[in-house]
């Protein structure tokens, strides 16, 4: 019986784990992670930069981060993939969707808007639905994505 219940009690711990590495967030918290990168940039720029690709920076939860790139030449000045720092994010595609040029042409000063598109969640290849929301501060065009 006492195996019984540890087997159970091992499982129910595999579970519980595993949900928490593939929570996801949500559009409130991407919207309001968005929100602080603003008013970080607004604080302090470079800062900002440096704290956003930071996995302990406070702008990493979950599946949800932050990404800037810079509104004069589009090359990311933060990004969770290191690859990608100093591209150009209009050449970015995905799916055959030119995201990066959406991204780059919907992002403007003073307002939040979203791009929707397909891409694979982490650890996976297959595309699942995201949305970012994005905005313009400064020279600096920013967003947060998440899952639908």
């Amino acid at each position: 019986m006492k195996f019984k219940a540890l087997i159970a009690a091992a499982a129910y711990a595999v579970v519980m784990s595993a949900s928490s590495v593939f929570a996801q967030g949500t559009a409130p918290e991407a919207k309001a992670m968005l929100e602080k990168a603003v008013t970080a940039i607004k604080a302090d720029k470079a800062a900002a930069l440096a704290n956003f690709v930071k996995k302990d920076g406070g702008f990493q939860d979950r599946d949800l981060y932050v990404f800037c790139y810079n509104t004069s030449d589009g090359k990311f000045t933060a990004h969770v993939n290191p690859k990608l720092m100093g591209t150009d994010i209009r050449a970015l595609v995905v799916n055959g969707q030119k995201l990066g040029e959406d991204i780059f042409k919907t992002a403007k000063p003073g307002a939040t808007a979203t791009v929707d598109y397909m891409f694979p969640k982490p650890g996976t290849d297959t595309p699942a639905q995201k949305q970012s929301f994005v905005t313009q501060v400064g020279d600096q065009g920013c967003g947060v994505g998440y899952y639908k």
